[in-house]
């Protein structure tokens, strides 16, 4: 094995170890809310801490992939991820589970914006796209996390023992990919100017972040809210409840392998276009028709919908000229991963409002942004000229 594929499955390693992290959480969310007494809006209120640290992450992990480099930030972030995870499941009351996922967003966006400026650099390697693959990893322990959520549970683990078993596993990946990440980023800046070009983004990358966002918004509904919307509407038998998650987090890892073969093949734009008809259409089939066959359809579709979005967006970021690309990722980064975080609560709080299947058909209208935003004209060039057009 060469010294690059080395590196790629470093960085895969890298990938894998915060889906393993998040799907973990995101298995015992309905355990620990049951745990605490909580309805839908009081869980809402609650899971707005993990954007509110994702967010004050923003200015230290930009300025920290710049000047220390992603390689140093990822074994950093990845150890503290790791590490906040089972101050979780230690956590008894709303008062002391906040400011825990606070630390845990804050670890998590900063681990976000290194690993992908590792995958951007080992990307200017290889002739083809391969981004989608290093997030396949990311959804792939998504998959396997809430499995063995799933087992634990069953074997009535409680979640502190569950994440500290997590805990060790993260820390001997990270302990071996380590000497393997790449030693220098591409295109890497020390004009100590990142502060700044965040402050005053160009209109390209906002572009991308916010595409980022629509997709990642639908990603966060999936993990968060699949199962309890299968529980309170779809209403299946008791081992079917998680027949939606199961079924999303299966096809948007299935897509996300795939989608470097079509992105070559079809383009940045198109893939984009087709993941937000996708995504719409499985939300509007599962929420129209709230029954198990239609449903899990629907979610099907979802998944393959999600699949490609992120990594396209993260590579577009990756290409601009104006910023490094970890500073460039700091922003899109942050900007998709709020998505991701504040869709959640604030499917708990229409949920609470309305209902959860209205809910649901608002994730379906910001899905429609993400082919909307694609189609616009692309106003800034990009750093690879022989690289497929950007959305």
């Amino acid at each position: 094995m060469n010294a690059t594929t080395k590196s790629r499955v470093a960085v895969s390693a890298f990938f894998f170890l915060p889906g393993l992290c998040f799907a973990s959480w995101a298995s015992r969310i309905p355990d620990i809310s049951a745990k605490l007494g909580m309805n839908s809006g009081q869980l809402g209120q609650l899971l707005l801490a993990i954007p509110l640290g994702s967010l004050a992450s923003l200015p230290l992990a930009g300025w920290l992939v710049s000047t220390w480099g992603s390689r140093r930030t990822v074994l950093l972030a990845s150890v503290l991820y790791a590490c906040f995870l089972p101050l979780l499941g230690w956590a008894g009351s709303f008062w002391t589970l906040a400011p825990a996922l606070a630390l845990f967003g804050f670890a998590g966006n900063m681990l976000n914006i290194a690993v992908n400026t590792q995958a951007i650099g080992l990307q200017e390697l290889y002739p083809k796209p391969i981004m989608g693959s290093f997030h396949g990893l990311w959804s792939l322990a998504g998959f396997l996390g809430g499995a063995l959520g799933t087992a634990l549970i069953g074997w009535h683990q409680a979640p502190l023992h569950h994440f500290l078993l997590v805990l060790v596993v993260c820390l001997a990946i990270a302990s071996w990919a380590q000497a393997h990440t790449l030693r220098q980023d591409v295109r890497k800046t020390d004009d100590g100017s990142g502060g700044l070009s965040l402050r005053h983004p160009d209109p390209y990358l906002l572009r991308i972040g916010f595409i980022a966002f629509c997709g990642m918004m639908s990603e966060g509904a999936m993990f968060d809210w699949a199962g309890v919307y299968f529980q309170k509407v779809v209403r299946p038998d008791a081992a079917l409840v998680t027949a939606g998650y199961v079924a999303c987090m299966s096809t948007m890892a299935l897509g996300r392998f795939l989608s470097d073969y079509f992105t070559h093949r079809f383009g940045t734009i198109r893939m984009l276009q087709l993941s937000s008809a996708l995504i719409v259409s499985g939300l509007l089939l599962a929420v129209g028709f709230p029954y198990l066959v239609p449903a899990v359809a629907g979610f099907l579709l979802i998944g393959f919908g999600i699949a490609s979005v992120v990594p396209l967006s993260y590579s577009s970021a990756g290409r601009a000229t104006s910023v490094s690309p970890g500073v460039a990722l700091a922003l899109v980064s942050t900007i998709g991963f709020l998505g991701f975080l504040l869709g959640p609560p604030l499917i708990g709080f229409l949920a609470q409002l309305f209902s959860l299947r209205t809910a649901f058909g608002l994730v379906a209208v910001v899905a429609t942004g993400i082919g909307v935003l694609a189609s616009l004209p692309n106003p800034v060039p990009v750093a690879t000229p022989q690289a497929e057009p950007v959305a």
